[in-house]
């Protein structure tokens, strides 16, 4: 049933004609470019420097296990100083630390969203940015925070919308924790929940300093792919959220066919690296068949680079389906649209165990 919805879905070839490992690299600088034109909008080059202020700092919360502090991330923009706040939470340890650069709807999340206490005892960092101190998730103009500090005048259809502000600010973070002395370079994650799965997504397709990526119930545009997909549909979100994209994106709207693209190609572009997506059973709006058929082409790119992909046997997953074995991690769980504890511990261990 699953490989003959696949094909009825008529998706693009996630590998096309011609593309071999070795010109695989051009052809994924032409996948980001669409995506940017036609989707999420063009991002501005990152800035010469940001700098950072420590604005508080406890060195010994959760039970003395780490330290929290709250520090400032600026940088210089065409309309002048722009800063926004992260928080940081820094198990003591002599070890080098993994982090996860986590994209959060609130700005320091304690229960709800964010189980840190468990997160500091398997061993990571984070660093969490709150979407808002980025832009206002509302349309507004494009008037709030950084939107603000760049002119949007003379707009031919691809200026950047909001998602790809909280993903660009989000490299700005990893711009930043490139120069912490005790982080491992090496393991840094980015993640995100329902549109911020999204904007994890999109940064980590574009940013490749990211080891990996979670992208947690992310849906229409984000992992799900568009054609033939349950519950919200592009003609949904670019009427609720215009402001998530950039304007040509709205020419989709009931015209997911017609699509010279489709999402499964931008999840392709984690590949070779860690992708790691949790989906929920009563979440029909995000669609978890049609993100797991997008894992499952995107893991044929995987193969084609020589490493593993998806673990998963060619049919539609149950509640309580974990794959975790190959680069791309797929869980489904029972409930609703939520990032749960199941989904961090999936996602720790899964990062875990591809070290």
């Amino acid at each position: 049933m699953f490989l003959q919805d696949l094909e009825n879905r008529r998706l693009p070839l996630i590998i096309p004609e011609g593309v071999t490992p070795d010109t695989w690299k051009d052809y994924r600088s032409e996948v980001i470019k669409t995506f940017s034109d036609e989707v999420y909008g063009i991002s501005p080059p990152a800035p010469e420097k940001v700098e950072t202020d420590i604005i508080s700092s406890q060195p010994r919360e959760w039970a003395g296990k780490a330290e929290h502090r709250e520090i400032s991330i600026g940088f210089d923009t065409p309309g002048g100083r722009f800063s926004f706040p992260v928080h940081l939470v820094l198990p003591v340890s002599d070890k080098l630390l993994p982090l996860i650069i986590y994209i959060s709807f609130t700005p320091y999340p304690v229960g709800e969203y964010g189980p840190i206490e468990e997160i500091i005892d398997n061993g990571y960092a984070l660093a969490i940015i709150y979407y808002n101190d980025i832009s206002l998730d509302k349309d507004d103009g494009f008037s709030s925070g950084l939107a603000a500090m760049y002119d949007r005048n003379g707009d031919d259809g691809r200026m950047w919308g909001k998602i790809s502000m909280w993903a660009w600010a989000s490299s700005r973070v990893m711009d930043y924790v490139q120069t912490m002395d005790n982080i491992n370079k090496d393991r840094i994650y980015c993640m995100g929940h329902s549109r911020l799965g999204k904007t994890s997504l999109w940064c980590a397709a574009q940013d490749e300093r990211f080891r990996g990526v979670a992208s947690n119930n992310s849906g229409c545009s984000g992992v799900a792919v568009s054609r033939g997909k349950r519950g919200e549909r592009i003609s949904d979100i670019v009427k609720a959220f215009p402001y998530w994209f950039c304007k040509n994106y709205q020419k989709y709207a009931d015209r997911e066919h017609e699509m010279p693209f489709e999402q499964s190609q931008l999840v392709s572009m984690i590949a070779p690296r860690l992708l790691a997506v949790c989906n929920a059973e009563e979440d029909i709006w995000a669609d978890p068949d049609s993100e797991f058929m997008s894992v499952y082409e995107a893991g044929r790119v995987y193969d084609f680079l020589g490493t593993s992909g998806l673990s998963a046997p060619p049919q539609y997953p149950k509640p309580g389906d974990d794959f975790p074995e190959g680069n791309i991690g797929y869980s489904l769980r029972s409930g609703t649209h939520f990032l749960s504890r199941h989904d961090w511990i999936f996602y720790l261990k899964f990062f875990d165990l591809h070290q």
